[in-house]
This record gives structure tokens, C-alpha cells and sequence, in this order.
């Protein structure tokens, strides 16, 4: 199993912990202390997915739940046009590594502070802190992301600059301990997904061009 560096050091020191306790704490303490170190360890995976083929295709950017798809709304801040939202929510249990959604080039990376409400919540898109990418796929057509913090999520990283070229599946972020992404796409990409489906990044196709 394949681990983000990020949380190398958070392994350690919570791995460390539950090994000590285990050898020198009573019960009642080492055995939260190892459930801990499992749970940090957990977080931190990042398996290898197998990115299905097609150009036409949009998967997804995150592992998760789909808890809202919006049909149609004026997406303002970044696109100035009509598309759809999906919204994927990551609890503390999913894979928190964040992958390109299509091919194509960073045109913006802009990172905003803001609250930390409840990231299933559909005011934690408005609201909280975020950090959003556009991309211009091979089409011309640009398709926006947003990492959103959640109220455990204090951290979010992102690995992709303004210019960078990225592939389907590429890893270019995560967020820390609990999150929701927004995936923004054109009108004409129809969707292959409802509310209540499990996503996994890289590998579940949100929807297709025609």
C-alpha cells in the first residue's frame, strides 16, 4: 500500500505513540492510542487506480459520497457560465488523495480562507475556506474544482500551478482529516452519477461529453 508523503510524519508520531503505550500503558490507554495510529494510518493511504479510458470522459476528483448535484446554476467566481456542480463529500474513512478530473492545462489556482462549517453542508461551498483550479481540457472547454475544508479539515494542499499540464487521474492534492470537492462542468457533459453514489478518484466517471 502506497502512502501520501504528507502524512509520513503524522504516521510516526501517532504509530510511535500507540507502541509505547502498548508496552508501558495500561489497557484503557494504549488501546485508544492504537485504534488512533490505525485510524492516521488509514487516512493517509493512497492506492494506485486504474483511470478508464476515453477523452470523452470526466471522473472523479476524490473519493467520497456524491451529496448534491446541481442542474443547471451560473457558476460566477471562476467560469462566467452556466454548468453543473457535482459535490463529492470525503469523510475521515476516504482516500483524501485529490486527482485531475480531465486532461488539459491550469489556467487559475486561487486559494480562499473562509469558516469551517460541516463540508456535507451545501453552504460549506459559499462559505468555507477553499481552494479552487481551472482547468481548459483538450476541447477548450474549462472544467473548475474546489477543495473545500471542512470542520475537521484544516489544511488543504494542492500540488498544481498556473501553466502545469495535467492528465486524467493525475494526484495534484489532498485535504487533511475530513473535506468536500466541488467539480464544476459544462452543460453539455451528461452526468453518470446520482446523489447517495460512491465515488473513487480517478476511476468513477462522473460524466461524458457527447
Amino acid at each position: 500500500m502506497r502512502f501520501a508523503r504528507e502524512g509520513y510524519t503524522y504516521m510516526t508520531i501517532a504509530v510511535a505513540l500507540g507502541a509505547i503505550a502498548f508496552v508501558s500503558a495500561p489497557w484503557w490507554i494504549s488501546w485508544p492510542l492504537i485504534v488512533f495510529a490505525g485510524l492516521v494510518v488509514n487516512f493517509f493511504r493512497d492506492p494506485e487506480r486504474v483511470v478508464p479510458g476515453g477523452d470523452q470522459l470526466v471522473t472523479a476528483p476524490a473519493d467520497g459520497k456524491i451529496v448534491a448535484i446541481t442542474d443547471v446554476i451560473r457558476e460566477e467566481r471562476f467560469l462566467q457560465r452556466p454548468c453543473r456542480r457535482v459535490s463529492i463529500f470525503m469523510s475521515p474513512l476516504n482516500v483524501h488523495v485529490n486527482r485531475a478530473p480531465v486532461d488539459g492545462t491550469v489556467l487559475q489556482v486561487q486559494h480562499s480562507p473562509g469558516e469551517f462549517h460541516a463540508a456535507f453542508l451545501d453552504k460549506a461551498s459559499e462559505f468555507n475556506e477553499q481552494n479552487a483550479v481551472v482547468v481548459e481540457d483538450r476541447r477548450g472547454e474549462r472544467i473548475l474544482f474546489v477543495q473545500i475544508a471542512g470542520q475537521l479539515a484544516r489544511r488543504i494542499i494542492c500540488k498544481v500551478a498556473v501553466g502545469d499540464h495535467v492528465t486524467r487521474g493525475d494526484r495534484y492534492g489532498m485535504i487533511m482529516f475530513g473535506s468536500r470537492l466541488d467539480l464544476y462542468v459544462p452543460e453539455v457533459v451528461k452526468l453518470h452519477v446520482a446523489i447517495g453514489d460512491r465515488t473513487k478518484a480517478g476511476e468513477t466517471i462522473i460524466g461524458s461529453y457527447p
